[in-house]
């Protein structure tokens, strides 16, 4: 166990800080961040004024963003994971060989996080990239990660999720959810319906290590031009899964 004495208060406190920053909050005060993170107002406004000195946000006098330089922070160890260097030109193919965008990701608590992305057009309104984080209940890769964990497992991490709707698609019933997280453990893969931006569909399958472990998802986003979701299957299956065969054998 680590002492706590080893433990620097103030690098973890700027830590909660920046995690406070998200998509649909890239713009925060110093109130907003104190409320966000648990902080006393004076602890967030040092921790912000911080990293407004060393480049990492930008302030106006009110608001407070990140700056692209806190992407190094994450954009380095993302870089250097075996899985994601491995992964990359096998997604690059796909994309190329598909015309669509393709993504590989894990799961962290309740949401998924981009390791790595090829991308042909943009689908999405927001831009995804490694390290990206998205919902995992209402994600094709989400639902394939969830679909790999035991039954009990995967119901707990539905439980602590934000169920809120993302779109009218969007699926909020948690035995709806699990429902389609059984599903994918069935089929051996996930699609995804507009559920988390309209005009978006995608389909997703594990990626499983040489062990038989799933080690990340990889999916395919597309506009959703078919007449259904269910298109996506007879299109694009037969190609995740020959890349899904071709990572079994270097994935460790």
């Amino acid at each position: 166990m680590v002492n706590k004495t080893d433990i620097i208060a103030s690098f973890a406190k700027g830590l909660r800080v920046i995690e406070a920053f998200h998509a649909d909050r890239p713009r925060l005060s110093i109130s907003d961040v104190a409320e966000a993170t648990g902080l006393d107002r004076a602890t967030a406004r040092r921790c912000l004024l911080t990293l407004h000195e060393l480049g990492y946000a930008d302030y106006d006098g009110k608001f407070f963003t990140l700056t692209p330089r806190v992407l190094r922070l994450g954009m380095g160890a993302l870089a250097a994971m075996p899985l994601a260097q491995l992964v990359q030109p096998w997604l690059d193919q796909l994309s190329e060989q598909i015309g669509q965008s393709a993504s590989v990701s894990i799961l962290d608590g309740t949401e998924i996080v981009y390791l790595a992305r090829a991308a042909q057009k943009r689908v999405m309104s927001i831009g995804l990239m490694p390290g990206s984080r998205l919902p995992a209940h209402c994600t094709s890769m989400g639902r394939v990660l969830l679909a790999a964990l035991p039954e009990a497992q995967a119901r707990a991490i539905l439980d602590r999720s934000d169920l809120t709707p993302r779109t009218r698609n969007s699926l909020t019933a948690p035995q709806e959810i699990m429902e389609r997280i059984t599903r994918a453990r069935i089929d051996g893969y996930a699609v995804n319906d507009q559920e988390i931006e309209l005009g978006l569909r995608s389909i997703a399958v594990p990626l499983f290590d040489t062990h038989g472990r799933v080690a990340a998802a990889l999916n395919i986003g597309v506009a959703a031009v078919q007449s259904s979701a269910q298109e996506l299957v007879t299109l694009y299956l037969p190609a995740l899964l020959k890349v899904q065969e071709g990572l079994r054998r270097v994935l460790r």
